[in-house]
């Protein structure tokens, strides 16, 4: 792998963060004008006309039916939960803590990996491993005067789906397409989640369409951006780039809700940051399984 491809690698995975947290900036916005489910549906069905053309232009439209059906069944139902968790605590969170919260999947899909997959994870990995729940407890405060609540139990509820979702696809990977699991992500999420909001589906407000596009449009291009960083840096290299969401999610904060975390909960994502850079520091092999879609 050479500099030139780690440096491309680079800018993509930095294009793709800035994507993806302009995204959930929209859906935070959206959130307290709709139910989650609707919210989940909506973040599916936007992005499927750029997912569409996507494949097409990719030419690989005929791997779509290729495919292990069962898996993708749970992933969709993972994905519907996990959207529909994460739009519910952004109606209250900030969107710095709950991406503080979030943080804990990378230590959750190590976790996992042991008892699901049957790989290794070694006493340094669960080392940190622990370091990161440590983290978690700082920024939740379980003492009655902390962030610990429904809105910050729905984030760790969407980490948990978002790391079993993330095995599924390592699994998924031996055999399918990439189009294809972002395609019948999206497909599910939204047709899944739409059919379950619909008792209590809301009339969308003409004001809205545009951020509902921004957030398609994010979307889509943050999946083609995070796909292309992995296909030609390092994994060890590009991973921990995707806490830079952090920084978008503080400036967002602030600029749109004038709202700044306190040093307790930066404290705590720091903890879980290093953590998480570590973990991926670990694996130094070239190849990697594309990251999940959000």
């Amino acid at each position: 792998m050479s500099h030139t491809d780690n440096r491309r690698g680079i800018l993509a995975m930095l294009v793709a963060v800035a994507l993806f947290s302009l995204m959930d900036a929209g859906l935070k916005a959206l959130s307290p004008h709709y139910p989650p489910m609707q919210m989940a549906a909506l973040r599916g069905l936007s992005s499927l006309p750029l997912v569409a053309l996507w494949i097409l232009a990719s030419g690989r439209a005929a791997s779509l039916l290729r495919i292990r059906w069962p898996l993708h069944l749970f992933r969709g139902l993972l994905g519907i939960a996990m959207m529909a968790s994460f739009t519910y605590a952004l109606r209250t969170l900030p969107l710095s803590t709950a991406y503080s919260l979030f943080f804990i999947a990378p230590l959750l899909i190590t976790a996992l990996s042991g008892p699901l997959l049957g790989e290794r994870v070694g006493r340094a990995r669960w080392l940190a491993i622990g370091f990161g729940i440590v983290g978690m407890l700082v920024i939740l405060r379980p003492s009655g005067e902390g962030l610990l609540s429904l809105p910050a139990l729905a984030v760790l509820l969407a980490a948990s789906g978002y790391a079993f979702s993330a095995i599924t696809v390592r699994v998924l990977a031996r055999s399918d397409s990439s189009q294809a699991m972002v395609f019948w992500l999206m497909t599910l999420m939204g047709v899944g989640a739409a059919l379950l909001a619909a008792p209590q589906w809301q009339s969308i407000a003409a004001a809205h369409w545009p951020i509902i596009a921004g957030i398609g449009l994010c979307g889509t291009l943050g999946q083609i951006a995070i796909t292309e960083a992995f296909s030609r840096g390092e994994a060890s290299v590009i991973a921990p780039l995707e806490y830079s969401a952090l920084a978008w999610a503080l400036g967002l904060d602030l600029l749109l809700w004038r709202h700044l975390p306190d040093g307790i909960t930066l404290l705590g994502a720091a903890i879980i940051v290093a953590a998480g850079v570590f973990l991926i520091r670990q694996e130094r092999g070239p190849k990697a399984v594309l990251p999940e879609a959000q």
